[in-house]
């Protein structure tokens, strides 16, 4: 009897997979290292189960939570990260602060020395736990062994709570190998009621006496279910929708004539003239973390705020009405009980012309910005997933490049993180097998994150990376320019792109004029393997993203 109990016993690192795979994680992004060799033990003698969650090895620790977060906001399900104690845990932190501003559930796992080694100055030793604590939703280090499926369940249930966002759990080395016969926990999903009736009978009396509503679509509308039901209440009501940059994709086509673009920067784009016009503003999944209220609300219009949490106390956001719940059964009852549809303010049906208007033939030798984005829609199919770095491009990307499936085209605006491009599409090949991925980098976020390169071609996913080159941090140089009339340290030179692509095993291409931008697209799209492009790319009008109006007329 004493052997059959010893048989029953796992260490930590054993339960600690045991519960990843009862959560269903089926990937895990990450470097291993000393501190967090049980649990790469535990997963290698699991790897041979169906059920077993796959280590995907990584070749930088943030890439590694990049990978994660974009699997937790494609999946709407938690993302894995690991690395081991000190250096490991510390590479984490730009990629888990960005899950945690751009609201993509994570969970990272890091390694720590043994616990008697806590008050010593000795290898590695870092109090990690109350280092992410400023970055994450939560922050713990497990000291017992028989705590570890509580832990991991709680985390699984805060980094999905809103807002979704990063739990970082940290295991001493003793624990992992700690013997235990504690079992795992069904995972128990949650969920939310419809805001309460009092708010929905407010909320519809405000739109009775309202002629020109606007909403305005935050990345909480992005959730496949809520973003049925979104569509559903455009259709009944036809009242005129601009989004956020992570907003993108929640309009349909079908809608698309009551879309008026995206809203995230302080230029007057046609979504800002129709804020400015609009006597009503519903706010649906809308986070401040996304788009300053200072920037948008800057007339008395009252505000209808729909979503899980209360708003935050603003100067510029004073909600009149908070329909708290569940957003799509919210949405759901009130278009049950809309009376009406709407019409578009003159002024924002004018802004509307204007960002629908297609571009005049620009006949230039260079490839120019706007060009290229409007070849590229037209070679893409709308289940193709587009990912944008942080730089001009993404500037560009945000007003020009129309997507119209939820959270098929990505940006990082919580955080603006540089290097997001190539692991996000990692992820997002992972999470969506056979599709294509497209991912744009400047030149500059572009070799922050390019190892991972060997990580794309290890695993043979079929990634279409392009590279807008220009030797320089662009974003940074134009705003220097506009503020100082000069520019300082943005200037760096680069390898040759199309052999450094090649020389980790992807296929590579070169565009140097427009005429060549469907064809050598095409020719990428069609390879099952990672492929790079480089294109030198002519900035010269991008000062205008920063001025407000000017870049309507490029249109």
């Amino acid at each position: 009897m004493k052997s059959h109990k010893k048989s029953l016993l796992k260490n930590g690192a054993q339960l600690l997979v045991e519960c990843l795979k009862k959560h269903g994680v089926k990937y895990i992004f990450g470097i291993p290292g000393a501190a967090v060799m049980p649990i790469m033990e535990a997963l290698r003698t699991e790897s041979h189960k169906k059920d077993a969650p796959q280590f995907i090895t990584c070749r930088h620790e943030q890439n590694a939570a990049f990978m994660a977060a974009a699997w937790g906001r494609i999946t709407e399900t938690p993302g894995v990260c690991i690395a081991t104690a000190g250096p490991g845990a510390t590479n984490l932190l730009s990629g888990i602060a960005t899950a945690t501003a751009d609201r993509d559930p994570v969970i990272a796992i890091t390694g720590e020395t043994p616990r008697a080694e806590h008050f010593k100055k000795t290898h590695q030793t870092i109090r990690t736990a109350t280092l992410f604590r400023p970055i994450t939703k939560w922050s713990e280090e497990i000291q017992d062994v028989s705590a570890i499926p509580e832990a991991i369940s709680t985390g699984f249930r805060m980094a999905t709570l809103p807002h979704q966002g990063a739990v970082h759990l940290t295991f001493p080395l003793d624990v992992l190998n700690s013997k235990t016969s504690q079992k795992t926990f069904e995972p128990k999903p949650f969920s939310f009621g419809k805001a309460s009736e009092e708010t929905l009978l407010q909320t519809l009396e405000l739109l009775a006496s309202a002629n020109y509503p606007v909403i305005l679509l935050g990345v909480g509308a992005t959730r496949y279910r809520i973003c049925k039901s979104v569509r559903h209440f455009l259709e009944k009501t036809q009242i005129p929708v601009i989004g956020t940059f992570e907003a993108a994709g929640a309009v349909s086509r079908l809608l698309a004539n009551l879309f008026i673009g995206r809203v995230g920067l302080k230029t007057k784009e046609p979504g800002d003239i129709a804020l400015l016009h609009a006597d009503l503003i519903l706010t649906i999944g809308f986070d401040p973390i996304e788009y300053n209220p200072s920037y948008w609300h800057t007339t008395s219009a009252p505000i209808i705020h729909i979503d899980e949490l209360p708003a935050d106390p603003d100067n510029y956001y004073q909600p009149t009405v908070e329909a708290l719940g569940d957003i799509a059964y919210t949405l759901d009852s009130l278009s049950e009980r809309i009376p009406r549809t709407y019409s578009f303010h003159p002024q924002a049906k004018k802004a509307q012309r204007i960002l629908f208007k297609k571009p005049n033939s620009q006949h230039t030798s260079t490839v120019q910005p706007l060009d290229f984005i409007h070849q590229l829609r037209t070679v893409l199919d709308d289940s193709v997933t587009v990912i944008s770095d942080v730089g001009s491009h993404q500037v560009w990307l945000a007003k020009h490049f129309f997507s119209y499936e939820p959270k098929t085209l990505l940006f990082s605006m919580g955080f603006q993180t540089m290097g997001v491009s190539l692991p996000w599409a990692i992820a997002a090949a992972l999470a969506r097998p056979g599709k294509k991925i497209v991912s744009l980098s400047g030149d500059g976020s572009f070799l922050m994150c390019a190892m991972e390169l060997e990580t794309a071609v290890r695993l043979a996913l079929p990634i279409v990376h392009i590279v807008w080159r220009d030797e320089s941090y662009n974003l940074v140089k134009i705003q220097q320019q506009d503020v100082y009339k000069k520019e300082f340290g943005v200037s760096f030179g680069n390898p040759d792109i199309v052999q450094f692509a090649k020389s980790f095993g992807a296929a590579s291409f070169r565009i140097t004029k427009p005429s060549q931008i469907k064809s050598v697209l095409r020719k990428a799209l069609s390879l099952k393997k990672p492929c790079v492009i480089d294109v030198p790319i002519d900035y010269r009008k991008n000062l205008s993203l920063l001025r407000p109006g000017e870049l309507l007329s490029l249109s």
